[in-house]
């Protein structure tokens, strides 16, 4: 991975290019682990995410951690939201054929799966935000252990000993709600 410190001192311009392959390495992992024939290819993702991350202009990055962390939350939304509107559409939301927009990501994952992992997260981001932080980049960008580590500027041992909590605070949820 590119050396991003100082973030700041980089503009969105010249970010993206440092970022970019890592970025679709991201989105890449995610997207393998979609059922074949799904549409959403990663660049599709890292496209949307970017211009999630920076296209108001506003976005002001500390650090390396804090920016994969801003993409991993991007791509998880984009991710969710087209599950939303999978299912919506699969309960009849859409009686009339229209064309997709460059905005559609269509995902062929399980739309209930998808939509049961967000709400998961989201409930353990209220009890432990750090542990949601790791479960997001270990599930939606695909880190290793190491570089987790890395972008929550934790030890390894203390990643790894936070991922079996988040793992398994995760499963009890997710058997729950998926039965």
């Amino acid at each position: 991975m590119p050396d991003l410190k100082p973030f700041e001192a980089h503009s969105a311009a010249e970010l993206l290019p440092l970022v970019y392959d890592e970025l679709r390495r991201m989105a890449g992992y995610r997207m393998a682990l979609e059922a074949p024939g799904h549409t959403l290819q990663p660049t599709a993702l890292v496209h949307e995410a970017w211009m999630r991350l920076v296209g108001t202009g506003g976005a002001q990055f500390q650090d390396r951690g804090q920016f994969f962390a801003a993409a991993a939350e991007a791509m998880r939304r984009i991710l969710v939201e087209s599950a939303r509107r999978r299912q919506a559409l699969k309960r009849g939301g859409g009686a009339e054929h229209t064309e997709l927009d460059e905005l559609e990501l269509p995902v062929i994952a399980p739309v209930d799966e998808m939509l049961a992992v967000d709400e998961a997260l989201n409930a353990l981001e209220l009890e432990d935000p750090q542990a949601a932080e790791l479960a997001k980049l270990r599930y939606f960008v695909g880190m290793t252990m190491e570089e987790a580590a890395d972008a929550l500027d934790l030890s390894l041992r203390a990643t790894e000993r936070l991922w079996t909590f988040a793992r398994a605070w995760l499963r009890r949820r997710l058997e729950s709600a998926l039965r």
